[in-house]
Parts: structure tokens; C-alpha cells; sequence
């Protein structure tokens, strides 16, 4: 027991994701638990090889929620309790494209207690003077940044390149990880276009759906602050699983 606890205490510490599953009521093993960690194997058990495999998914969806509740499990052997509580890493924002906007976004998702990453393969945009609330500024071509960093359900990333060369080779990385927002910049026009040039390349249409663009809340933004403003919100809005349709008007000119 106490090992779960010291592997679950690291994993908070080093700002990892983890769900901890305890058995509340059951035929048996009352009291036993269940470590959930990304990536890894799962650590101790319910008492039942059939239980842990059903309580496994729940758990990894309260790792990236957060959430605690009470779930029942019926099986052959018998009802079963389980209290499922779900510890989240920070949120994190990539902002790919160190543009104007990326400016005031970085400074709305640091208020917002998110951890931001900036990249751009232009070093005279990506610089601490430009940004320095970033934590982090990755001069690199985006798509090479990206498999090389932790790409998860909390991570959003804003892509706000506007530039075929750079953004397309960067969502098709994007589409190949679950990441809880994916939004591109540039006019539905635009959208439509870029989704037909990565079909081309073997990109479903269940995948594209997942791209929010034009990116951003309908909020008739206009300047670079206001349009951070509706790129966050739509963010925050996909986070809570709210309606986050975007159609930002600056953009459909």
C-alpha cells in the first residue's frame, strides 16, 4: 500500500497525470487499490484481474479530467464500488507560430495558470523579449518540435502559423496524438482547402473534425488582444465541454 502512495506521490511531484482507484464495497478485498499512471503498467490491483481491466479505462479518463466519483461494476462474481479519483497535470498551451497573437495569448493562458510553450522556427519572433511569460521558447520547425515533447489530453494547441509549410506538416503530428484542443488559424476558405490537401495525405475526416477552425469563439474579435481572447475562451470552452463552435468574422474576410 504504502508503495502506491510513494509512486503516486512522484508522480504529482514531477506534475504528472494519475487516477487512483480504491474498492468501497465488494464480495472482498474491501479497501484494496488500483494506481493508474499514463504510459505505465498499472500498480496493485481490486483482488480480480476482470475487475481492474474494467475499471482501467475509467480511470485514465479521470486522469485527464481530474474528477472523483463513485463508480458500481457488476460482474459474475458480484457487485462492486469503486471510488475513482483522478489527479490532472497542468494544462499546457503550444502555441505554434510566434506571431502577433501569440503575444497576448501567452499572457491570457499564464493568467489562466497554464503552462505555454512557444515554437517557431523564426528565431528573431521566438525570443524572451517577445515573450516573456513563456516558460519555454523552442526555436525548431514545428513538427519536429512537437514529437518530441509530451502531446496529451491536457495539452491544447493553437496553431496560428498561417502558412501551408508549416502548418499542415504540424497537424498531421497533432492528429496522431489525443490532445484535448487542436485550433488553426485562417479563414473557413482557408479550412476547407487545408483539410482537402491533408485528405490527400491520408487524413480522415473523423480526424479533421477534431481541428477547431477558424480558430476561436465568435466573439466579432478584431484586434490581436481580442482574438487571444476568443482563442482562449474556445480553449477553455473544449476543456469544460462546452459548445466551442468558432467562427470568428475577422477571419471570413
Amino acid at each position: 500500500m504504502s508503495e502506491i502512495y510513494t509512486t503516486l506521490k512522484s508522480a504529482l511531484d514531477s506534475q504528472k497525470g494519475a487516477a487512483l482507484a480504491t474498492l468501497v464495497q465488494g464480495p472482498e478485498h474491501i479497501g484494496a487499490k488500483l494506481l493508474f499512471l499514463p504510459g505505465q503498467a498499472p500498480q496493485g490491483t481490486l483482488g480480480s484481474a476482470e475487475l481492474d481491466q474494467q475499471v482501467l479505462p475509467i480511470a485514465e479518463r479521470a486522469t485527464w479530467s481530474g474528477a472523483g466519483a463513485s463508480h458500481t461494476i457488476t460482474l459474475p462474481t458480484g457487485t462492486y464500488e469503486v471510488f475513482i479519483e483522478g489527479f490532472a497535470p497542468p494544462p499546457t498551451l503550444i502555441i505554434v507560430g510566434a506571431g502577433h497573437i501569440a503575444i497576448p495569448l501567452t499572457t491570457f493562458a499564464k493568467t489562466l495558470n497554464y503552462r505555454v510553450i512557444v515554437v517557431d522556427a523564426r528565431s528573431a519572433f521566438a525570443t524572451p523579449e517577445r515573450f516573456p511569460h513563456a516558460d519555454e521558447l523552442i526555436v525548431e520547425w514545428p513538427d519536429e518540435a512537437l514529437q518530441k515533447l509530451d502531446l496529451n489530453p491536457s495539452t491544447a494547441i493553437a496553431v496560428l502559423t498561417h502558412d501551408p509549410k508549416f502548418d499542415e506538416p504540424t497537424l498531421k503530428v497533432l492528429l496522431a496524438h489525443e490532445v484535448g484542443y487542436i485550433g488553426a488559424i485562417g479563414s473557413r476558405k482557408t479550412g476547407e482547402e487545408r483539410a482537402e490537401r491533408l485528405k490527400n495525405e491520408g487524413i480522415t475526416e473523423e480526424q479533421l473534425w477534431r481541428i477547431h477552425g477558424p480558430i476561436g469563439l465568435n466573439i466579432g474579435a478584431k484586434t490581436p488582444e481580442e482574438i487571444a481572447l476568443a482563442i482562449m475562451a474556445e480553449i477553455i470552452a473544449t476543456r469544460n465541454k462546452k459548445d466551442s463552435k468558432s467562427t470568428l468574422d475577422w477571419q471570413q474576410k
